[in-house]
Formats: C-alpha cells, structure tokens, sequence
C-alpha cells in the first residue's frame, strides 16, 4: 500500500494505491493560492481549508494501512511564491504527521508526463500539458520526457491578474488580455517540435471534458482517454463571456468551485494545442499523483534516463 497527495494552487488530490490498483482517488478544491499572485502570503482561509483537506487525507491514509509520514507529499506553484509557506507546512505537519516537499517546476512537468501518459495507449511523441491554478507545465517525449517547462500561467493566476480576486464579469477585451498575457508565456519557450498526440491533464481540463459530457457528478471512467476537442473549448469560451458568479456556476454543475476560472483555462489549453498543431487532447485523469508513485526518487532519476 502506498499513498501520493498532490497539494497545486487549486486543488488537492489524494491518490492510495495498492500494487497498481487504485483503492482510493479523491480531489477537493480548497484554493490554497487563491490571492499569492507572483509573491505574498497564503490566506488564512485558504489555509484552514487545505488543513482540514489534508486532515482528512491524513486520516484516510492511515485508514487503509499508510501512516501519514509514508505519504508522498507533494506541493507545487502556491507553495513556490508564498512567503509564509515554510510556516504553513509546519503547521500541516504538525497537525496530521504528513510531510510535504516543495517541489521545482521542472520535476512537476517530469512526473506528471509520467503519470499523465499511464493508463493510456498513446503512440509516437506525446505533450502533456498540465493546467494548474498558478502554473502550467508542458512536457514532451516518447515514453519519458526529453522536453518540460513550467510556465507562470496558471488559471486561477491568470484570473485574478485580468478578471480580480472577486472575478468580474468578462467581456470582449478581457478575453484578448487573457490571450496576451499566455500568448507572452509560451513564447518564451519554444516546444522542439510537433507532437503526434497532447494528453491535457488536472482539474480544468476534466470538469471541461465533464461538461461536455453532460456529466453533473464527475466519473473518471467516463473521463480518461477522452478527447477533448478545441471547437469544444471555443465554444466554452465564447460561452462563459458575459456570464456572473451565478451563470458560470450553473454552466459547470460538476465542479462549480472551478467555474470562476475556466474561461482562463480555455485560453491556455487553446493556445497550447494551436502551438501544437492540434485539434484536441486526450484527457488523462491522473498526473502528478501518479508519478510520484513510481519508482522514481528523484527528477534526477528522469534525468539519467534521456
């Protein structure tokens, strides 16, 4: 038995597998880096709201035969820029014997192309694209990375910085300001090359695939290894211009706490796949999570490997 939680800017998720089985898989929007922007401090509601997650990771983990401190615990952007990081995981620690490690982008975008890319047949050279709330990874291979970058456009950062912490209403120009400020990311890196597929993987891109769907309760099943068409997510964005706090929730009743920022999301994901030369990504319920459970110490690991 063995256990992963992947604490991002947005979300937490907890992933416990026993051998290659998955006997619990869990995500809970708790908002961690809602408010950090490019350098500031967690809020303390924010905080308690990822405690009491994590508490309750903690506690299911035990539950089914790992202690906390044997969790792999991983944490992402947020924890990169907040000043009072080292604090807040004291006190996580403290409180539920979990212990988190601060992860670097590069290592992020590494075991997530391994985690992304598992569970899925998938041919030829591959990119993922992993959509966090502060950050967004890509990573390109054919079974291991050789390319991975993060950049500092995630959707909820995105947001904040265009639409405001209490996001407004968006309209017409907010959209091109949004494209600007991705479009000025992403080309600061160029990918070396056209991939033959894009996986896209966390929470935006499958509450947008649940949608699709006509899905009003998540069922990863249902999820993985679908594709998730660009005509789709234009549509969605034309969709979500206009709409208040209450449109953009009842527009996504499968994840309403992500509805705020999912117009940001579109705008990354599409971007992403006009640089790939694609049309749409295959969807991968899992990610980072999964690849912290493999056998891999370390990124340095991934490294000997190219």
């Amino acid at each position: 038995m063995r256990a992963a939680i992947d604490l991002g800017s947005n979300s937490a998720l907890l992933t416990v597998m026993d051998g290659e089985h998955v006997v619990h898989d869990e995500a809970r929007v708790v908002g961690l880096g809602r408010g950090v922007a490019d350098g500031g401090p967690f809020r303390d509601d924010r905080m308690d709201a990822a405690l009491a997650a994590l508490a309750d990771y903690a506690h299911t983990a035990r539950s089914l035969g790992v202690d906390p401190a044997d969790v792999v615990a991983l944490t992402t952007s947020a924890a990169r820029r907040a000043t009072n990081a080292a604090v807040f995981f004291e006190r996580v620690t403290e409180a539920t014997g979990l212990r988190f490690r601060v992860i670097s982008g590069d290592e992020e975008a590494a075991r997530t192309f391994l985690g992304a890319a598992s569970g899925l047949e998938l041919d030829g050279r591959v990119l993922v694209v992993d959509l966090g709330g502060g950050s967004t990874e890509l990573a390109m291979g054919v079974h291991i990375p050789d390319f991975r970058h993060s950049y500092e456009i995630g959707s909820v950062r995105l947001t904040e910085a265009v639409l405001g912490a209490e996001v407004r209403v968006a309209g017409p120009s907010d959209l091109i300001a949004l494209r600007r400020r991705v479009d000025a990311a992403l080309d600061t890196v160029d990918l070396p090359g056209q991939p033959d597929v894009v996986v896209g993987v966390a929470g935006s891109v499958t509450t947008l695939m649940a949608t699709e769907l006509g899905l009003a309760v998540f069922e990863p099943d249902a999820v993985h290894g679908r594709v998730l068409e660009d005509t789709v997510l234009a549509g969605m964005e034309a969709a979500l211009l206009g709409l208040d706090a209450e449109g953009r929730r009842a527009m996504f009743p499968v994840s309403p706490a992500r509805a705020d920022y999912l117009l940001a999301a579109c705008v990354v994901l599409r971007a992403v796949l006009a640089r790939a030369g694609e049309r749409g990504m295959v969807v991968s319920t899992r990610g980072l999570r999964f690849g912290a459970l493999m056998d891999l110490p370390s990124v340095s690991d991934v490294h000997r490997m190219l």
